[in-house]
């Protein structure tokens, strides 16, 4: 079978390609491993008027909104850097009416990615949430938020979410094939439905491997290459947060950022010399080590701790041998095939 076609880009040309101003938007990764270069790369295009999707909106979400781009959010959690009398870029849309938010829990967010990477339109919840504010309170999904209908098998009343499906992933992974084959370890969130429930897939990576790389351990593929439509190679694209087996949390870098995010003007200041200020990735680390030093990126780099290789030997062997001959009757598929016509032995 012919592999995929080779899809590795730059971060600029597959943000360019791929995301457009008004599109409904998700980040993939859950709180570790963030996007971090396609989130900058998708600020400094200026692609306006999203409706973002994301389960724990860290610094990512709070850059999106603080650079004009988000009118609607889609939650579980925002990490509002000062607090409700500090602000946070998120808090201070809401107060100013610029932005709107429709809040879920963990559950029912990941359960109606579920649903869309599986073509359903929609999916039962627990009915428990009928009786709290979760339920009760809506904003732009109004009565799509949640709805009840009647369950066709025991006529009970059930709670439903909508399937989300958005028109474009951009998510952070270990390691991918030129092909699009993504490979992702450790926490998992909802990092796969948020993938396979888009319509459109951008992946970034620490590192491209060999596709014999990909085979030797298919455990860890999370999204195979026919759903991919970029493939983006950024060592340190999720700093300041963690990749397992490649480097840590930036406590530093991302106390830095929470303390410039509390103010208007303090994010405005991280945005310029952060983001717009770095072309790219590249500049973003050569600009971190003139200000930080060599040793403060060292130090973040993860010691090595391999788990037990697995054994993928077949347990069966193939029926036909080495000259490509079926091993009992000696002939070559297309002998076999002839015999087997002569013999009227196809059914049509």
């Amino acid at each position: 079978m012919a592999l995929a076609r080779d899809k590795v880009m730059s971060a600029k040309e597959a943000i360019h390609r791929f995301v457009n101003s008004g599109d409904h938007l998700i980040i993939g990764n859950y709180t570790l491993c963030a996007c971090a270069e396609l989130v900058y790369e998708v600020v400094r295009q200026e692609k306006k008027g999203l409706t973002l999707y994301s389960q724990s909106g860290v610094f990512d979400v709070e850059v999106m909104v603080a650079a004009g781009l988000v009118d609607r959010l889609v939650t579980t959690y925002v990490l509002r850097s000062g607090g409700k009398s500090g602000g946070s870029a998120v808090e201070r849309a809401l107060k100013a009416g610029t932005l709107e938010l429709e809040d879920y829990t963990n559950y029912n967010y990941n359960a109606g990615l579920v649903a869309g990477m599986h073509g359903f339109s929609f999916i039962q919840v627990f009915e428990g949430l009928i009786v709290t504010d979760l339920f009760k309170k809506r904003s732009f999904m109004k009565e799509n938020k949640y709805r009840i209908i009647k369950c066709p098998y025991s006529g009970k009343d059930i709670l439903t979410v909508p399937a989300m499906n958005p028109d474009v992933c951009i998510v952070h992974v270990q390691r991918a094939d030129k092909f699009g084959n993504a490979q992702y370890w450790g926490a998992l969130g909802s990092v796969a439905a948020a993938a396979l429930a888009s319509k459109r897939i951008i992946v970034s990576c620490e590192e491209i491997v060999e596709h014999d790389v990909i085979q030797s351990s298919p455990h860890h593929t999370i999204i195979p290459a026919y759903r991919v439509d970029a493939v983006v190679e950024v060592p340190w694209g999720a700093h300041p947060t963690e990749v397992v087996g490649y480097y840590n949390l930036d406590r530093l870098a991302y106390g830095l950022f929470q303390a410039a995010a509390a103010t208007k003007d303090g994010l405005k200041a991280w945005l310029d010399e952060w983001v717009y200020g770095c072309k790219d990735r590249n500049a973003y680390i050569d600009h971190f080590i003139t200000k930080m030093g060599n040793q403060a990126l060292n130090r973040l780099k993860a010691k090595a701790y391999y788990s037990a290789p697995a054994n993928y030997g077949a347990a069966f062997t193939s029926p036909w041998d080495s000259n490509n001959k079926e091993i009992y009757m000696g002939v070559t598929l297309e002998e076999m095939e002839k015999i087997m016509t002569e013999r009227r032995l196809f059914h049509e």
